[in-house]
């Protein structure tokens, strides 16, 4: 697909002009998930040129999914322990009513691992531990109704809900549609 071709998908995408879903356009702020997203460099751990842009729709009346890459506004406490706040985007790994756990970086859905081809070994980490140790500290066992895990791609380099806790659903923005720019990198989820 041309230059000029893929600048016309985006035109008309962002527009909202014919039938296709409605949403809004969001850059990639940092590399917590690379290399799915890519962020600019010279930030650090980013490892293209151009930050990717992502299209993202409304979830609206539908339920979020397992593995979706999602915009969502961050809890209050990520402004304090990661540096900064606001908009983030992210890999939906926990649902409400899943036990959650990460063993040595593995991480498993009610006591089965999760396939996350998504991940790529190298960018693993080896953390290990469960809902009770996430903030704020407790007994959890499950993830509550309307609450959400999410995680970055680089796990090593991702600051999520292991460091700030659970997402309340009225956080979630929207579902990654489609990541574009540039042109050479446009793919659709």
């Amino acid at each position: 697909m041309g230059r000029v071709a893929c600048l016309a998908l985006v035109v008309v995408v962002v527009s909202g002009c014919g039938s296709g879903p409605k949403g809004h356009v969001y850059r990639v702020p940092s590399s917590s998930m690379e290399p799915t997203l890519h962020c600019a460099r010279p930030a650090p751990g980013c490892l293209a040129d151009d930050a990717d842009l992502v299209f993202a729709v409304p979830y609206g009346n539908a339920l979020p999914q397992r593995s979706d890459m999602v915009v969502f506004q961050t809890p209050d406490l990520a402004r304090r322990e990661c540096g900064s706040g606001g908009l983030f985007i992210k890999r939906l790994i926990g649902l409400p009513g899943d036990v959650w756990a990460e063993r040595n970086g593995k991480v498993y859905i009610d006591g089965r691992p999760l396939a996350e081809p998504y991940v790529e070994p190298s960018r693993r980490d080896d953390r290990t531990m469960t809902l009770a140790n996430l903030p704020p500290r407790g007994t959890l066992a499950r993830i509550p109704k309307r609450r959400y895990l999410l995680l970055g791609d680089n796990r090593q380099s991702s600051c999520d809900s292991r460091v700030w806790g659970l997402v309340p659903r009225k956080n979630l923005i929207g579902n990654v549609f489609a990541t574009y720019w540039p042109p050479s990198r446009i793919a659709f989820h």
